[in-house]
């Protein structure tokens, strides 16, 4: 057994299997692509779902990947064990019913033993106790000896119904040491003596919704072997952390705390929590995904909080995070060149939430310890579930601090009625992603020859080569009137959506009938598939059919498109280059798009852009459309998406000297065909994400039209034309301003009036002087200000009500200091009058307001003020 480094024990796994026929494709992105059951990557196979299925054909009968993974579901035991990450990556070799177990078997023990020079010795293999047919490879071919094969219950695959079968997974023995030091010890053992390096599923079966099984017609190969593991055991280190995948983020992490790591096990957690998380961080961003308080956007944003908790657990009070970042990127720029690319991106998102949680962090501490002294105050230690919840949910202060800071002042937290409040909130979010999301159709195309399907926008006619119900995976052969279908052709001519943009509609026309097409997708394998109703007569496979397009509904489609490559070229002329596309929304009535910048866009800056997309469309410039090599398109300087996954043959559209895009959608061939840009609204959409909203065309014709229509109204409702109209609105705030002086003088006036009366209204009730009285003062602010000029003027109390335009009491009562002394409160007051009236209300004993509803009681509600207040005195 010889060091290797994390890198070069990568590309031997994809150089091994490249040797042995599989197509090498790089990591998916961590944002799965068409499958909303998923909020992010966090396996290998997890990309290829559909070709386990063999429902849709994979690019090759044999792939290999290292994929990057992330999960969550054990983020508590990340630091504390040897072996938990929320970021990982994943060795993989898949076989889509091509070869299975008696050359997968054979080739990992080749690659452990001869790749790797892992002593064979050392290695075992644990089986399903069922599996006969493992056990006589590994026994008899491989020549793993018999005590060294582990029949185990739980070696079986599954995840419900579906695709599932029995596994087969390697260990080695990390010596005696490690062990518990029974002689029988062996994998299975809960101990730390054999460690997993890699799992061979041997994908066999298909699981139905009853729970029985039936063999696959094809049979599939999907291993998975831990990069992170297999370096600790070439490297000889005790646990993943010490590896060269991680070890460099905990040494940076030490050196900013101005600690040591291995001195202290609650510090040695802390670094490996910030050490691991920061992979995640920086690999999740670099794939799209951004800050939020939802989905992936909330693992991403959890993640983080709880790095930046653990370096102030060891001292780190200040920002930290980029700086790791930059040592992540500089350890994975080798595999993973985009991440250098995307540096300055990461930079800004990660600096705006590390401040944001910072300041987060000192307003949930502050909020703690006033709850802690009130707590000492009562003779109290338990801190009760919902404010802790209410720390955490509404403020973001993560759970583990409350516990952390409550320890330290010899208290705990109710977490009981903490889990009841976190389980009624996970319950709201779980009812609504079910009513927001479902689970995609994936349809069975194993049949079609998919290489021979074509898309060609000009085409007049194809034929049908599949048809299946809307909703149902499997084929059939016809569809009739009225029903739901989806149809594949061998050439198309409709446009699936993509990339944000809408796909085309419109009509198949059948021989015996006609179908009205709703939606056009592309599905995972490429083929398109166009979705809608069967509207006359009856369409089937085999039929040659028409394809009418709604053309204009795609030339609006077009250029909203193309205005939006404009636009986004616009924006980085203007913001900078860190502007990048992150999310569109492209259809025959307007356009959205989503970008990444920290701060509002200001008017100034949305009008620049707004004449530079103009500019653009009145250049008049022709829009052109390449297939290039993707190297080529690189180097050519063109702007690729976040999260989206190219070939090796991309297509670029070019608007000359403006913009270059790797684009699939829809697109005009001039750029004067676009007609006019116009920006409707500039928004936040969350965490380092705007959103504009803009129209062209028709769209842009009729919106101006609206603005007339409603310039010409207003005109016409203030009797002036429209080209005076703005002088108009001024004369007239000029004279409402006016008039408003003149009410509020004329309202001091009366103020003046009624306090001058008061004193002929005051009574005396055991020595208090009491002012009750009807007022007329207009609002709330005029009633109190009235009240504290009476209340000077009386002392003792004053009780005033004022009745209101809408028929509805204000109630509002006052005492000086000698009168709350001598037992008065104003709050029990109002609320016995507001009472009388129908209403309600409250305050202090000094100060305090009210609200009634039915003003015919007024008299005898003040008539109650009285004999309140007599009762209150002493």
């Amino acid at each position: 057994m010889k060091y290797m480094s994390g890198n070069e024990i990568r590309k031997r796994f994809l150089k091994f299997f490249e040797d042995r026929g599989h197509l090498v494709l790089p990591s998916a992105s961590l944002i799965p692509q068409d499958d909303p059951t998923l909020l992010l990557i966090g396996a290998g196979m997890a990309p290829f779902k559909p070709f386990f299925t063999g429902k849709m054909k994979p690019p090759s009968p044999r792939i290999t990947t290292c994929q990057k993974c992330v999960r969550t579901g054990d983020i508590e035991n990340v630091g504390r064990t040897a072996r938990h990450h929320t970021y990982f990556e994943m060795l993989g070799d898949f076989s889509f019913g091509d070869y299975f177990k008696k050359e997968i078997i054979p080739w990992s023990w080749e690659f452990l033993t001869k790749e790797l020079e892992l002593p064979a010795d050392k290695l075992w293999v644990t089986i399903h106790p069922t599996d006969d047919e493992a056990y006589e490879i590994w026994h008899n071919v491989v020549g793993v000896p018999d005590e060294r094969i582990v029949r185990l219950e739980e070696n079986f695959w599954e995840t419900g119904s579906g695709p599932c079968g029995p596994d087969s997974e390697l260990h080695i023995d990390m010596g005696e040491e490690r062990g518990c030091g029974r002689p029988d010890c062996k994998p299975g053992c809960d101990c730390d003596r054999f460690l997993e390096i890699w799992n061979l599923v041997f994908t066999q079966y298909d699981q139905h919704e009853d729970g029985t099984y039936t063999p696959l017609a094809n049979k599939n190969i999907d291993t998975g072997a831990g990069l992170e593991r297999l370096a600790s055991v070439l490297q000889g280190k005790p646990s993943n952390f010490e590896t060269d995948l991680i070890f460099p983020i905990i040494e940076y992490a030490a050196k900013v705390a101005g600690v040591e790591y291995g001195k202290d096990k609650k510090t040695d957690v802390s670094l490996k929590v910030i050490a691991d998380h920061v992979r995640s961080i920086t690999f999740m961003i670099a794939d799209g995904v951004l800050p939020s308080n939802e989905g992936r956007g909330y693992v991403l944003r959890r993640v983080l909080r709880r790095a930046v908790r653990h370096a102030r657990l060891i001292g780190i009070e200040d920002k930290f995070l980029n700086g790791a970042v930059d040592v992540v990127i500089d350890m994975f720029k080798e595999p993973y060149p985009y991440l250098v690319e995307k540096t300055s991106f990461i930079h800004k998102v990660i600096e705006m939430e590390e401040t944001s949680f910072l300041r987060t962090l000192r307003q949930g501490c502050d909020l703690l310890y006033t709850e802690i002294e009130s707590l000492k105050k009562e003779n109290k230690t338990v801190l009760d579930g919902a404010t802790a919840f209410r720390l955490s949910d509404t403020f973001g202060f993560p759970r583990e601090l409350t516990a952390e800071i409550l320890e330290e002042e010899g208290m705990t937290m109710d977490d009981k009625a903490f889990n009841e409040a976190l389980e009624v909130q996970r319950k709201m979010a779980r009812d609504a992603r079910d009513d927001k999301t479902g689970r995609p159709v994936i349809y069975n195309t194993r049949s079609i020859d998919l290489a021979s399907l074509k898309v060609d926008e000009g085409a007049q006619c194809g034929k049908i080569v599949a048809m299946y119900p809307a909703h149902d995976a499997q084929p059939v052969e016809s569809m009739e009137d009225g029903k739901k279908a989806a149809v594949i052709t061998d050439v198309t001519a409709f446009h699936a959506e993509g990339g944000g943009q809408l796909g085309d509609t419109g009509r198949i026309i059948a021989p015996a009938g006609v179908m009205q097409v709703e939606i056009t997708k592309k599905l995972p394998d490429g083929a398109t598939i166009m979705i809608g109703t069967v509207t006359e007569g009856t369409v089937a496979v085999g039929d040659e059919v028409k394809f009418e397009i709604e053309r204009g509904r795609k030339n609006d489609i077009a250029r909203n498109h193309t205005a939006t490559h404009l636009l986004h070229a616009a924006l980085k002329q203007v913001l900078g280059d860190h502007v990048n596309q992150a999310g569109s929304y492209v259809g025959p009535d307007r356009l959205r798009f989503d970008f990444s910048h920290f701060s509002p866009v200001t008017e100034e800056e949305l009008r620049r852009v707004e004449e530079i997309v103009n500019d653009q469309i009145l250049a008049a410039k022709d829009v052109t459309i390449e297939e290039l090599p993707i190297d080529e398109a690189k180097k050519r300087g063109a702007v690729a998406l976040f999260g989206e996954k190219y070939g090796s043959i991309v297509r670029v559209v070019t608007v000359p000297g403006f913009s270059m895009e790797f684009c699939g959608g829809v697109h005009v061939g001039n750029t004067a065909q676009i007609g006019m840009f116009k920006i409707l609204s500039e928004s936040s959409t969350g965490a380092g994400v705007r959103r504009i909203e803009a129209v062209t065309g028709h769209g842009a014709l009729n919106y101006v039209r609206e603005m007339e229509d409603m310039v010409k109204t207003a005109a016409t409702g203030l009797k002036c034309r429209s080209n005076d109209l703005c002088a108009r609105i001024c004369a007239l705030q000029s004279d409402y301003k006016a008039a408003e002086q003149k009410i509020s003088e004329l309202e001091g006036q009366i103020a003046k009036a009624q306090v001058s009366d008061a004193a002929s209204s005051v009574c005396d009730i055991k020595g208090v002087p009491v002012l009750v009285q009807k007022v007329s003062a207009g609002d709330v602010e005029a009633l109190r200000s009235l009240g504290d000029q009476m209340r000077d003027k009386v002392g003792g109390v004053v009780v005033l009500a004022d009745v209101i335009d809408s028929g509805k009491i204000n109630i509002l009562a006052m005492a000086a200091k000698d009168a709350v002394a001598k037992g008065i409160h104003a709050g029990q007051i109002v609320k016995e009058v507001a009472r009388v009236c129908g209403g309600g209300g409250g305050g202090r004993p000094d100060m305090a307001q009210a609200g009634g509803k039915d003003a015919s009681k007024l008299d005898e509600a003040l008539k109650t003020a009285l004999t309140v207040i007599e009762g209150q005195i002493k």
